[in-house]
């Protein structure tokens, strides 16, 4: 999915007004795994679906800021389910060493650490991009989540918490190489990674899907 497909699908989702947290959630799922699990991408996925979901939200009218709160829960939901994907993906690999090393988990929490000031700054960015009320609804959302936290953000606290006693913090270790790495992930955390989200994905799908 490019870029004009992904904000152009966020904003007919927004527009439509219909299960708009699972049809941006769903959306942005698919897009991370277009990206297979690289941060870059994800930042990439996440100013694009701000900037979507802006587009749609100028034709909710009254309705605008309902809207966008429903839209950033399914923003917030999908990277949630990306961080535990994460989690679940660094428990398997660094339970085998040899396929995981201290390094790549040191790059991967480094890129994990900043995944809700991304989000949180895409939403911001996008407000700046945009103007009159959706903008001031857009702000004050992007404000609500950075003085209450998301869901996100507490997904990623706890995978700090967990893995970070595993590797060495002295500043000192840091190189130029182990920074190189935190841009490039291992295409075996990435295969991990993303079988994990698609196996919630799929879950997701199953509970939205009308029973007969």
């Amino acid at each position: 999915m490019s870029n004009d497909d992904l904000k152009s699908g966020a904003a007919k989702s927004v527009a439509d007004g219909v299960d708009i947290r699972a049809k941006v959630r769903d959306m942005t799922l698919a897009a991370i795994r277009d990206h297979r699990f690289d941060f870059s991408g994800m930042r990439e996925v996440m100013s694009q679906m701000a900037d979507g979901i802006t587009i749609g939200a100028e034709k909710h009218g009254t309705e605008m800021r309902q809207a966008l709160s429903q839209a950033f829960a399914g923003l917030d939901e999908a990277f949630t389910k990306s961080a535990h994907a994460t989690q679940l993906a660094l428990s398997e690999l660094t339970s085998k060493t040899k396929e995981f090393n201290e390094t790549e988990l040191k790059a991967t929490l480094e890129n994990l650490k900043t995944m809700e000031k991304d989000l949180l700054g895409s939403m911001a960015k996008a407000a700046e991009r945009t103007g009159g009320q959706v903008k001031k609804e857009m702000q004050e959302l992007a404000a609500h989540a950075t003085r209450t936290g998301t869901d996100t953000g507490a997904a990623v606290a706890k995978i700090m918490g967990e893995f970070s006693s595993r590797v060495a913090t002295t500043a000192g270790e840091s190189t130029a190489a182990s920074f190189d790495a935190a841009r490039k992930m291992s295409e075996r955390f990435a295969q991990v990674a993303s079988g994990f989200l698609a196996g919630m994905s799929e879950a997701l799908a199953h509970k939205d899907t009308p029973k007969k």
